[in-house]
């Protein structure tokens, strides 16, 4: 399989590529390194079988030549993190709405199939758990920068349908919950190499609000080969998959576990909401995936558990400490 990857430099999409290369495939990352970067992918430059372009997916131009090469895309490319979404909404949009619009024209051109990353944030306030795939979504005022990422996502997913029912374009849609592993950053607010981060220099952990929010964690590993398995069943087509764990944990509980497994010094901060990310923002007090799906079409389902991703991420961030390689 020829593959392309949008935003393949990036956390999620480096690994994607490192699998399907160790699974014989060929893969061509398309990548700005805005907040991707080179070192996730380095190791994967001399492959034979690895081609990167660095260039934006709003390049239609930049396209052409990469979608014809390839049999499928997987388009991952998108403003990411909530501190990104937040300073950046103008940047969300654009990224998000325009880039998948100009891979799904590209796409359609060429027929190539497509598998679009989505995001749990699409369900915004939702309280019907664990959230299903069908089920209705509730977001919060256009005034709060918050929820353009999630209209974002949704205005995607429509627009990845909408191909799929007037001219046949085979797509695959899947919304990942939070996905976490050794090359993440906590540059943009992601949770756990945030902690781990501090924890490991002895920091106090932020945790935002009153940390009894909960969330669940699925490692990178596990995400991947989902997104493999979906790739390669016929009967996803035309569909949408939730991708995560389902095992809940409050972030309270997540950051003394975090100290627990560095046996850091560290002690637990709270900040209020508004002061991490100015007023009126809002968060979802749980979000716990429907997996039920992906394991019927797919036959997939997570395999490693929190401890095992924290010890994967711990050990990730105490070689680049050794190293002196530092964010």
């Amino acid at each position: 399989m020829k593959a392309l990857i949008t935003g393949g430099a990036g956390f999620i999409g480096s690994h994607l590529s490192e699998y399907l290369l160790s699974l014989g495939h060929f893969v061509t990352t398309v990548d700005t390194l805005s907040t991707g970067q080179r070192e996730n992918i380095s190791h994967l430059l001399p492959h034979e079988r690895f081609r990167f372009v660095e260039g934006s997916v709003t390049d239609r131009s930049l396209l052409k030549a990469p979608v014809e090469q390839c049999d499928i895309i997987f388009h991952l490319a998108a403003v990411v993190g909530v501190k990104l979404v937040v300073s950046s909404p103008l940047k969300t949009l654009e990224t998000n709405v325009r880039g998948t619009e100009i891979v799904l024209q590209v796409a359609q051109e060429k027929q190539k199939k497509v598998l679009l990353a989505s995001s749990s944030e699409v369900y915004g306030k939702g309280v019907k758990l664990p959230f299903n795939e069908d089920d209705d979504r509730l977001l919060g005022p256009t005034s709060s920068a918050r929820w353009s990422y999630a209209a974002s996502k949704a205005l995607d997913e429509f627009m990845a349908l909408a191909y799929h029912q007037e001219y046949g374009l085979p797509v695959v849609i899947f919304r990942l919950f939070n996905t976490v592993g050794p090359r993440q950053t906590g540059r943009y607010g992601m949770v756990i190499p945030r902690f781990v981060q501090q924890a490991l220099n002895n920091e106090p952990l932020t945790v935002y609000g009153n940390g009894e929010q909960t969330r669940c964690f699925c490692d990178v590993a596990d995400a991947v080969r989902a997104i493999t398995a979906l790739a390669t069943a016929p009967e996803a087509v035309g569909k949408i998959f939730n991708i995560g764990n389902n095992q809940e944990i409050s972030i309270a509980r997540l950051a003394q576990e975090v100290i627990n497994l560095t046996g850091s010094h560290s002690n637990i901060q709270y900040i209020s909401y508004e002061d991490a990310y100015g007023p009126g923002f809002q968060d979802m007090a749980r979000r716990v995936p429907d997996i039920g799906k992906i394991k019927e079409i797919a036959d997939w389902q997570p395999t490693y558990s929190l401890t095992e991703i924290l010890e994967r991420v711990i050990a990730y961030y105490k070689e680049k400490d050794a190293s002196g390689d530092r964010e």
